[in-house]
């Protein structure tokens, strides 16, 4: 029994055996299994990147060729005094550098390459190749880099830069030192842009020479290249969007409202998107991220959530006129506000009473907290009131990001129910605890896109297309949540007021003097309070201007907000933006000069630096105007004319 037990065992283990070497012979000796074969050596072609056209078919970002040093550390012959020195000579960088990135070359692989110089340009490549024969281990990698063919639009092209070990860990296709898209369209469009690599086997013999392709470069593959892309942004429209936002801070959103097409994101203060490309990337990403003051690499247009103001009140009319808790011609008295209690919330001077389309025009506070108040206490309690008022807002994309194809933005802020039980404790709040809300101050906070979207849909009367940046794909359609409508709770018919009073802005109302010859506008001007912490307190600042609107008032081709920060009142520095920016794109040109003049001229830096300085606040400063140098004036007037040009 024992003879049998060992015979029986020596056979299942040779048994084990043979099929171990079987699979690995078999199956496991495919094309990708010599990727982890260190007697190849793996050479990456890599792809060109795919091309950025805007809507018009204007080229904005293309490639220019860029070549890597790399560099196998268990190649590298050590190399003595004067060979070392001219190396370091070549490459540009210091001996005690060389040693640096020789010794972090190692720790990530002895065996695998990985980039030692990034970037070279045509200069320092042609110098080097001559003599890269005399340094072993070394060898030069081409690829290509993005050239841009503009200087505006940083935010919305984003850039590339090399990959780190966190995304290589959860994409394995990335390489140490490949390059991936960081930001804008280049990270949201990467799979598309980036194409795929190509890769060549080498064959090494036992001292590690190379002798030639691996099994004939059966197993080589051709790079693929990257597909073009055109986005929906009018290059001219952002450009002069830029411009006006020069010496200011702030965002421009421009939709087109019968498609959700984006024509125009501009976040102020912006950069040449140029600054990112080549050795330099590094140095300059830095500069931009510690910049804590006028943080031009965030997006405002995007990013930043305000209180919307006064343009959030046509969505109160709309909803009480859902809700049926009041008619358009239904008069609320205004004495210079509203008063509830001991609290009175303050306004303008203007006549009284007012109906719905005098409290639009006129932007009369008073009128729409009795709105707002009308819409909750319909209700059996004022959960359930602000729960319905609330469900309404987030009808128009407000609250919640928009799903969109952009790489950064943030959600809002649209209160509910619970937003006040956490706060005050459940059913011990009541509608004049949110009253704020009615003005769109208090808990209500928006990002300049959502409010282009609401003006999107209130001039659409009712539906909006998911704001987005693609407009094709070579090869390829864009998403079909991009072509599909959205509709708000609020019925067709109850619009048209609400239109009307916003035109009424324009022709009788706040707006009155920004008018454009020859273009129906309709908008609502807004003024956001602004507060900050200065020494642990907190500190009103100059209020934020703000405009939404939209042009022609029937089937519009534009739907716009601007957002100023520090501007003071909406019509002062927005509302003059946004008229240019509507007359800019539906007629070509500019006639309202005196707006533009006005914006171009003045300068909002020293209300930036406030909050920085012993400089007192307070009303008497906020109508404060400084004027830009005569130095940046030229430069800016250079920059108008070769928008013109262009």
């Amino acid at each position: 029994m024992r003879k049998l037990l060992l015979f029986i065992s020596v056979i299942f283990v040779g048994l084990v055996f043979m099929a171990r070497l079987f699979y690995l012979q078999v199956y496991s000796s495919d094309a990708y299994s010599i990727l982890d074969d260190t007697a190849i050596r793996k050479v990456y072609n890599y792809p060109k990147r795919g091309y950025v056209y805007d809507r018009n078919g204007k080229l904005l970002v293309a490639n220019q060729p860029s070549y890597d040093v790399m560099v196998i550390p268990r190649d590298v012959e050590p190399l003595d005094s004067s060979d070392l020195q001219e190396f370091c000579g070549l490459l540009k960088i210091t001996e005690e550098e060389y040693r640096q990135k020789l010794e972090r070359a190692r720790n990530y692989s002895p065996r695998l390459p990985s980039p030692f110089v990034p970037q070279l340009s045509k200069k320092d490549y042609a110098v080097l190749q001559e003599k890269m024969w005399k340094y072993e281990g070394f060898y030069i990698q081409k690829r290509s880099l993005r050239s841009y063919q503009t200087t505006i639009g940083a935010n919305v092209l984003g850039d590339i830069g090399e990959v780190n070990r966190q995304i290589i860990a959860r994409q394995p296709y990335y390489k140490l030192g490949d390059l991936i898209g960081k930001q804008g369209v280049e990270k949201t469009y990467e799979n598309t842009l980036r194409g795929i690599k190509g890769v060549k086997f080498i064959q090494k013999d036992r001292f590690n020479k190379d002798i030639g392709p691996y099994k004939e470069g059966r197993f080589d593959t051709l790079p693929r290249p990257g597909r073009d892309i055109s986005i929906t942004i009018d290059s001219q429209l952002q450009a002069y969007g830029e411009l006006l936002m020069r010496n200011k801070r702030g965002g421009i959103i421009a939709i087109e409202p019968s498609s959700g097409e984006i024509l125009a994101m501009v976040s102020g203060p912006s950069y040449n998107p140029n600054l990112l490309v080549g050795r330099d990337r590094s140095k300059n990403f830095s500069k931009l991220y510690n910049d804590s003051i006028a943080k031009p690499l965030f997006d405002r247009g995007l990013q930043a959530m305000y209180p919307p103001g006064s343009p959030f009140k046509t969505l109160n009319a709309l909803i009480a006129l859902q809700e049926g808790v009041i008619t358009t011609e239904e008069r609320f008295s205004c004495s210079m506000g509203y008063r509830y209690g001991n609290r009175r919330m303050g306004c303008h001077a203007h006549r009284s009473p007012v109906n719905m389309n005098i409290g639009i025009y006129e932007s009369c506070n008073a009128y729409f907290a009795n709105t707002y108040r009308r819409i909750i206490d319909k209700y059996d309690t004022p959960a359930e009131g602000m729960d319905k008022w609330s469900n309404h807002v987030q009808s128009f994309g407000l609250g919640d990001y928009l799903n969109n194809d952009l790489s950064v933005g943030q959600p809002g802020k649209i209160p509910t129910a619970k937003t006040y039980d956490m706060a005050y404790g459940k059913n011990r709040w009541y509608t004049t605890f949110t009253i704020s809300n009615a003005i769109g101050q208090g808990e209500v906070l928006a990002t300049p896109i959502q409010l282009a979207n609401m003006a999107a849909a209130i001039g659409n009367r009712g539906y909006y297309y998911t704001p987005h940046i693609i407009k094709k794909i070579e090869g390829d359609t864009i998403p079909l949540k991009f072509t599909t409508p959205k509709y708000t709770t609020i019925d067709k018919q109850h619009f048209e007021p609400v239109v009307q009073g916003m035109f009424d802005v324009y022709n009788k109302g706040t707006a009155k003097y920004l008018q454009v010859p020859g273009i129906e506008i309709c908008g609502k001007t807004g003024t956001a309070e602004n507060y900050a912490i200065i020494d642990s307190v907190k500190t009103q600042l100059t209020d934020h201007s703000i405009f939404v609107a939209f042009a022609p008032k029937d089937n519009p081709t534009i739907a716009l907000a601007v957002f100023v920060e520090n501007g003071y009142y909406g019509s002062r520095f927005a509302g003059r933006m946004a008229s240019l920016m509507i007359e800019r794109y539906i007629k070509g040109k500019i006639t309202r000069t005196d707006f533009e003049d006005f914006v171009l001229k003045h300068t909002l830096e020293h209300e930036y630096e406030k909050p920085y300085s012993n400089e007192p606040f307070g009303i008497n400063r906020q109508t404060t105007l400084e004027t830009v140098s005569e130095e940046e004036y030229r430069t800016i007037q250079n920059i108008k004319a070769n928008i013109s040009k262009s």
